[in-house]
């Protein structure tokens, strides 16, 4: 989709996003759906549900070589890695890309890990700002060097046989009206899409919060902004679903299925962006693992721990457990209760604020 094109139908599209309760029957009402399941999802037996894939970011492991990190996944069982391309994991600016590219792919394959490329690197564009530049910078050149950055991320993620590339949409700037964002955004991710369907990579949105796009209402205003294209998918963080969306985070996960390629997973609270060890938050998983398990999601669900690293390997090797424990407990569910996994939860309170990036 070209530039002109994207700001053509953010033109003719309020800013305002619908209601999040409404997006649970968005599958069915929206004719731009397509019917056909998606590469990202299996069918599962009746009676039966698909074993979820977990993964490990390693965003959460920056204190390792990118090797080590690898390894140690491999070891304690994982069947994947969230790749954060930073500079200490695969540097997507330094010379000899391609190269470095292929000794990860080799590895992966040796190691038997599935990826997903993650674009959440702090300060990998800019050494003075947090996550900058973004997709909303008023300096044109400023945003350009963060699509450049996404175009990258997709091509190593060809490269890399990675199911998805996770991106975000950033901070509104301070002065900037909210309906220049949204320009902004649909046309900076205008040239992303188009590399994403050269190489049959779907890009995965995170809402995020504190940012431009922080919901799931807000991901379904991005899709209509630039006409439903099919290569646009969702991350969905659990934790934020706890922390500020109406609806429970086994309900969301329901609600987003139908766009669903990349999982986030952690604990947290209400109202509280802190991305927390399981445990330590307020998350019942047992029904946000038979909900997701239930879609038929075959991506990888992966642990963000991004403010853990001094302890990453412990971290690794205690979170893996939990959400296996967790994902028997659900599918071994008395019938009554498994029911009701399937029922809508009742909506939280109203949203908090959280800050930008408390936990990132």
């Amino acid at each position: 989709m070209s530039p002109e094109a994207a700001r053509a139908a953010s033109e003719s599209s309020g800013a305002g996003a619908s209601d999040a309760l409404g997006m649970q029957s968005a599958a069915s009402s929206d004719p731009t759906v397509p019917a056909a399941a998606s590469p990202h999802t299996a069918t599962a037996p009746p009676g039966a549900l698909p074993s979820l894939r977990f993964g490990y970011g390693t965003n959460g492991l920056a204190d390792l070589r990118l090797d080590d990190a690898l390894s140690l996944l491999a070891d304690l069982g994982y069947d994947g890695v969230g790749l954060t391309l930073d500079h200490m994991h695969l540097d997507p600016l330094a010379p000899d890309l391609a190269a470095r590219t292929r000794r990860v792919a080799q590895r992966l394959d040796e190691l038997g890990l599935g990826i997903t490329v993650e674009t959440g690197a702090r300060y990998v564009l800019d050494p003075r700002r947090k996550h900058g530049p973004s997709l909303l910078d008023p300096d044109p050149g400023d945003r350009a060097r963060r699509t450049d950055l996404l175009v990258r991320a997709v091509r190593i993620a060809a490269d890399l046989g990675a199911h998805a590339v996770h991106c975000f949409s950033g901070i509104v700037p301070e002065g900037a009206d909210t309906d220049t964002s949204w320009k902004h955004l649909a046309e900076s991710l205008a040239p992303v899409l188009d590399a994403a369907a050269s190489e049959g990579i779907p890009l995965a949105v995170e809402p995020e919060p504190g940012h431009l796009l922080a919901t799931l209402a807000d991901f379904h205003h991005l899709r209509r902004v630039l006409g439903n294209p099919g290569l646009l998918g969702l991350t969905l963080d659990i934790g934020h679903c706890q922390c500020l969306e109406t609806l429970s985070p086994a309900d969301c996960v329901r609600a987003a299925a139908p766009w669903l390629r990349h999982v986030q997973i952690e604990d947290m609270r209400r109202g509280a962006h802190e991305h927390l060890p399981f445990g330590e938050g307020e998350i019942d998983f047992p029904p946000v693992l038979a909900a997701l398990a239930a879609t038929g999601y075959q991506g990888l669900t992966v642990v963000e721990l991004p403010r853990h690293s001094h302890a990453g390997p412990h971290f690794a090797a205690h979170s893996l457990p939990f959400l296996r424990h967790a994902e028997r407990a659900a599918a071994t569910a008395p019938p009554a209760l498994a029911q009701d996994f399937q029922q809508p939860a009742p909506p939280h309170g109203a949203p908090s604020t959280a800050p930008e990036g408390s936990s990132r």
